[in-house]
């Protein structure tokens, strides 16, 4: 395994490849939260045969001091700076049992920002849900989404609730009380990819084929149909359900033909269900290794699991989540070819 390589400052004198920093990039402040991801980070830099690049963030606060100049003060950033390079040794070691080439990287600057820029290129950043304050706690919450929905590359949100599947204890109150009160539950080994018509969810797709076929799991395309509230886009007005069901179900045979002859080696199955897509997927996360999404959709589909929404499915996911941009993809143009599209008269 390559040394670590701890830098206070991207700005200064930074080993080669590490302000720009390609493979995995998981965002560590030593909350338990941030030990979940960095787990599933290493495990999947493993899969891949890609180093892991380990990053935390600080900022250095800024306050009013009193003076007849009225001027500013910062506090010394010193103690602070040891403090993140601190955890950042923590993780190093934490992943030291693992077949990959680390490194590891202070930076000085907003977490989200700094995340930001370093998914221009990596393959891949990973992050917790929640954390102290200064890092990943910023990642979520008031900023949702700022990372899933900006980031460059595909992102996962690592829930605490999925501790235990990797290894992982907490003492969180409300992570046990949640445990305690849903019992053990067996996780498949699936991957769960949710479709709505979009072209950005054929992106999701397909990079949700790919992590099946590295998982050597199952690919499961999940399609919800929510009642008609005038909300989607893609669904027609008020008719039968039945008969919609059935265009539907066409379509998404179409759409399995296209992908697995993309990935021909793939067991691809389809789910067809009535309900809310943020629901199903939430549940869905529960039992399986992934869910899948992409970042922009038709009405309320992608636009529920990301945006300002409290109900996202970021927010309430029971495992893993897979959040895919748009971008240019060259299988996409041969779609047409295997039959109606979904989404689409």
């Amino acid at each position: 395994m390559a040394p670590e390589q701890v830098h206070p400052d991207p700005a200064g004198d930074v080993p080669a490849g590490s302000a720009a920093p390609r493979g995995i990039v998981v965002g560590v402040d030593g909350s338990d939260h941030s030990k979940c991801a960095l787990v599933w980070a290493a495990r999947e830099a493993e899969r891949r045969n890609r180093p892991l690049h380990i990053v935390t963030a600080y900022s250095v606060p800024i306050f009013a001091a009193s003076g007849l100049d009225g001027g500013y003060a910062t506090v010394d950033d010193s103690v602070i700076r040891e403090g993140a390079e601190a955890i950042l040794k923590q993780a190093v070691n934490k992943v030291a049992g693992y077949l990959i080439d680390v490194d590891a990287s202070v930076e000085n600057g907003d977490a989200s920002g700094v995340l930001l820029e370093m998914s221009e290129t990596a393959e891949l950043l990973v992050f917790g849900t929640r954390g102290r304050g200064g890092f990943v706690g910023r990642l979520l919450g008031s900023v949702s989404s700022a990372l899933p929905a900006h980031a460059k590359c595909p992102t996962v949100t690592v829930p605490l609730i999925c501790s235990d599947r990797l290894g992982e204890t907490t003492d969180d109150k409300h992570v046990l009380a949640e445990r305690a009160k849903s019992g053990h539950v067996p996780v498949e080994n699936v991957v769960v990819v949710g479709v709505d018509g979009s072209e950005q969810a054929r992106v999701a797709v397909l990079e949700a084929a790919a992590q099946a076929e590295r998982l050597s799991a199952p690919l499961r395309v999940v399609c919800a149909v929510p009642q008609y509230n005038g909300s989607l886009a893609w669904v027609p007005a008020p008719m039968d359900r039945d008969a919609l069901f059935a265009d539907i179900r066409t379509q998404l045979d179409a759409g399995t033909a296209w992908i697995r002859s993309h990935f021909p080696r793939l067991t691809v199955e389809t789910r067809l269900v009535d309900g809310s897509p943020v629901d199903i997927l939430v549940e869905a996360s529960r039992h399986v290794e992934l869910v899948v999404v992409g970042t922009r959709g038709r009405g309320g589909f992608a636009g529920m699991l990301l945006g300002s929404t409290s109900d996202g499915i970021l927010h309430h996911a029971k495992g893993p989540v897979m959040v895919v941009p748009d971008r240019d993809d060259p299988r996409l143009a041969d779609r047409v070819n295997f039959g109606p599209i979904l989404g689409q008269s």
